[in-house]
């Protein structure tokens, strides 16, 4: 099984001020800038915001994996005692992301890429 933590969303409160402070940090402008998202990409990673993530029950900083296979890897975590919190949801052309809690109250994120022909 292969896994690899390629993404981290942060939920954002002002938008143009965090879109001001994480630009300063990479020193690149985002590679998607809208009103929904705002992401960079370093290094083959994703860094993005998300406007009012707050009140989509965000408490902080959220890692994402990549993995193979979404539904094998979420039955391995609630096998070890992890509790899903988001089912797999399709949310762009394929990409399916879900979330599940750990055992000590921590958010972690699972998405498996849109399949490639």
């Amino acid at each position: 099984m292969s896994i690899e933590l390629n993404t981290v969303l942060y939920p954002v409160k002002d938008l143009d001020k965090a879109k001001a402070v994480f630009t300063a940090l990479i020193g690149v402008e985002p590679h998607v800038d809208s009103m929904y998202y705002v992401g960079y990409e370093v290094d083959g990673h994703e860094i993005g915001l998300i406007p009012n993530g707050h009140d989509q029950g965000m408490t902080g900083p959220e890692p994402y994996y990549d993995v193979e296979d979404i539904n094998a890897t979420l039955a391995a975590l609630q096998a070890a005692g992890a509790v899903v919190v988001q089912e797999p949801t399709d949310v762009a052309a394929g990409l399916l992301v879900a979330k599940v809690r750990d055992t000590e109250g921590n958010l972690i994120g699972v998405k498996q890429l849109p399949a490639t022909e």
